[in-house]
């Protein structure tokens, strides 16, 4: 629990540093003077100012956003001698470039990140898919145990080479989302015998990328060979004599490929009527035995499964991906565009009924994915706030009162009609964001309610 909060409080921290810093920093560079610099709302816990006359910065006890706080007449009287530093008075350009500097200080963030990540690089697992779920679009479109992803395309011409597993995960959520096809080149585990397949995700009846889509879709995971590993004193494993480092070839006498098949077949032996052997040939040492292996039935919920408490399925083959600086860029411009993008359309359609409003989430689930992404390592965690970067940007510039979008609108407003927006609207716009605001938090903290109880 920690270790969520604290990951969660600096992520956020972070970004909400960036995102004031962007207002801050081009606020100064158009001539606006800057009260207070502040993260966080409320009551302040630490403060500092060089001279009475500079900017307060500040630190608040509340850390769920921030502001910069601008010399404007309609906050206060402005001295005589500082009202070419009033930020009202100040062309229309200007206003809206220190507006739009947060969400796009939020978006070079994300760029910078993606890039030093795609620079960096890390060992990831090998496109190597094992076996696609029975029955899933995955193998009603051809797709086997071992196939290599080489290259994939959402419109059938421009393809993109993939190097790692990893890779796949965001086109494939960008082909439910858009019901498109995924264009797949498939080769063995040598690059050998390109042959290419295509899955139509209008058939998985959803634009959800959810649990439910993915197990309909049953693309493999990465190809786990069917090694065992520790066994468990006393388990069935243990019983029937295999070993670690035991090969599976056969069960049944159908030949195994790879490790999710084998689980499959061991969880699926409890629904049988009687608990029987199931006939196994393994490697082991270059020798090849036969073996009974009676796997125990285990329920859990409503369900009896099979387990021969051992692990099952060697490590994922890895490969190190790392790109040269100029391709990292593109890379870091690529995934910023993407996720905006989709980060966008994805609010679009739950405006329309397209998409479930249990997309929302809020500081629950951040912070959960926070923890876990800090568990898992640097990366995955500068990953991650990459993401929330991005989705911090899109949100700023939706068109609602009180958003940086909001007043971009009242801007180009502004603009097209050559008079500011009046204040009797300029109330009523406030008063229904507000309001807009607190029923989107209030939606998104019960989604995080009912994830953390599994009502989801």
């Amino acid at each position: 629990m920690l270790l969520e909060v604290v990951a969660f409080v600096l992520a956020l921290g972070v970004l909400i540093l960036v995102h004031e810093y962007g207002h801050f920093s081009v606020a100064r560079a158009c001539g606006v003077k800057v009260l207070r610099f502040s993260l966080g709302f409320g009551r302040v816990i630490w403060r500092r100012q060089r001279t009475a006359d500079s900017t307060e910065f500040t630190l608040s006890a509340l850390p769920l956003g921030g502001y910069v706080r601008m010399l404007d007449e309609r906050e206060g009287p402005v001295p005589a001698d500082q009202r070419d530093q009033a930020f009202n008075l100040k062309p229309l350009r200007q206003r809206a470039a220190i507006v739009a500097a947060g969400p796009v200080a939020n978006f070079l963030l994300a760029i910078v990140l993606f890039a030093s990540l795609a620079w960096m690089g890390q060992q990831e697992p090998l496109a190597l898919l094992g076996s696609p779920k029975p029955g899933g679009l995955a193998e009603r479109a051809g797709m086997r145990a071992g196939d290599r992803v080489m290259a994939i395309a959402l419109d059938g011409r421009s393809w993109r080479d993939i190097a790692s597993a990893a890779e796949l995960q965001w086109p494939v959520i960008e082909a439910i989302t858009e019901q498109s096809v995924l264009s797949l080149q498939l080769a063995d585990a040598n690059g050998h015998g390109r042959r290419e397949v295509r899955l139509d995700m209008a058939e998985l009846g959803t634009r959800e990328p959810d649990l439910a889509a993915m197990t309909r879709l049953g693309l493999g995971g990465p190809l786990r060979e069917p090694v065992i590993g520790e066994v468990a004193p006393g388990g069935p494993a243990e019983q029937a004599g295999l070993q670690a480092g035991d090969r599976v070839l056969e069960v049944d006498g159908r030949m195994v490929t790879d490790a999710a098949q084998l689980i499959a077949g061991i969880r699926a032996h409890a629904q049988t009527p009687a608990a029987q052997a199931q006939q196994w040939r393994i490697e082991r040492r270059g020798q090849v035995l036969s073996l009974e292996v009676t796997p125990a039935v285990v329920v859990e919920g409503e369900s009896r499964i099979g387990r021969i408490q051992a692990l099952v399925g060697s490590a994922p083959q890895t490969v190190r991906v790392r790109h040269a600086l100029d391709d990292a860029l593109l890379i870091g411009l690529r995934k910023t565009w993407e996720q905006s993008w989709m980060t966008l359309k994805t609010f679009g359609r739950m405006l329309i009924g397209q998409a479930s409003l249990k997309n929302l989430s809020g500081p629950i689930t951040i912070a959960d994915a926070a923890g876990q992404a800090a568990r898992v390592g640097l990366y995955q965690y500068l990953s991650l706030l990459a993401m929330l970067s991005v989705g911090l940007g899109v949100l700023n510039l939706l068109p609602l009162p009180m958003l940086d979008g909001g007043h971009l609108m009242y801007y180009l407003f502004e603009g097209l009609s050559g008079r500011p927006v009046s204040e009797w609207w300029l109330e009523r716009l406030q008063r229904a964001g507000f309001f807009l605001m607190l029923l989107m938090m209030a939606l998104a903290l019960s989604n995080d309610v009912t994830r953390k109880l599994g009502l989801h």
